[in-house]
């Protein structure tokens, strides 16, 4: 069994999130398939899995997602690539393929990943009043499925500053949501470690959009989404900077603001201590 290394871009509109579901179209479940067809193994229930880095919910799109898989076939990583983008639906690319060392798995290796999050403005903050405001701006149909269309105007400076009250590293239960999938596997036992430490939390004005990046060690469940909805909730005033220690001082889901929608949402990268690349190894 050869190791292989893919990294996927993925459109998740489509698809209920990266996880396998009976009876729904989900990225793991879609891509599995499509090695069966290019290795020419029948699926049965021993058939293993590709790893993902972790899990995307619902609507979650990724630019660079990492899989680590298994194949027993002989193939070349090239004619491996452009199989696999033969048989997967134009939603899902697999960007690269390679062979490397059985130590390298894509959940248990990872060192840090890195979000996006793209709110589109409908309403201009700095607007003097409702008489003389512009009209809202119209997010075009093309953009929809891939934004946060805000109905909020939101004053970037205050947004700015509570990003930067994030980095470090912090217990972020407040921004953790319950996940049913890991507590019904993790009866008994305590859970994910909330601790995790932030190296980027950005938010700029790019075309027209407001785009939160964050970089940290790990994630929680909705963690990413749940630092925009707080950190919007800052941006409109129903919040302030300096509510922010008190929230991750609460360790209270309830203490921090909603959570954003999940389209706006994309995992941009995985990093990796380094991997010895097996490629030009002969199968």
């Amino acid at each position: 069994m050869a190791n292989w290394k893919l990294i996927l871009s993925y459109d998740g509109t489509a698809f209920n999130g990266w996880q396998v579901q009976p009876g729904l179209p989900t990225v793991q479940g879609t891509l599995q398939q499509a090695l069966a067809n290019v290795t020419g193994t029948p699926l049965t229930v021993d058939t293993p899995l590709p790893q993902g880095s972790g899990r995307t919910d619902s609507g979650v799109h990724a630019l660079g997602q990492v899989v680590s898989v298994q194949l027993d076939a002989p193939i070349p990583p090239q004619n491996l690539l452009r199989a696999l983008n033969s048989a997967l639906p134009p939603a899902i690319r697999v960007l690269s393929a390679e062979l490397v060392s059985d130590t390298f798995h894509a959940r248990h290796s990872v060192l840090r990943k890195s979000y996006e999050y793209r709110i589109f403005e409908r309403r201009d903050a700095e607007s003097p009043g409702p008489e003389s405001r512009t009209p809202d701006r119209i997010c075009s149909p093309f953009l929809a499925p891939y934004v946060w269309d805000c109905r909020w105007p939101l004053a970037l400076e205050p947004m700015q500053q509570a990003a930067t009250l994030l980095l470090g590293t912090h217990d972020f239960t407040s921004f953790a949501a319950a996940d049913p999938d890991l507590s019904a596997r993790n009866s008994g036992s305590s859970g994910p470690n909330p601790v995790k430490t932030l190296y980027t939390s950005t938010l700029t004005r790019e075309q027209g959009l407001l785009i939160y990046r964050v970089t940290g060690s790990g994630f929680l469940h909705h963690m990413v989404r749940n630092l925009v909805g707080t950190l919007t909730d800052i941006g409109r005033g129903a919040l302030t900077p300096e509510d922010l220690p008190r929230i991750l001082e609460a360790r209270d889901r309830s203490a921090a603001g909603p959570t954003a929608p999940a389209h706006g949402l994309y995992l941009v990268q995985v990093d990796y201590p380094p991997t010895p690349s097996l490629e030009g190894t002969s199968l």
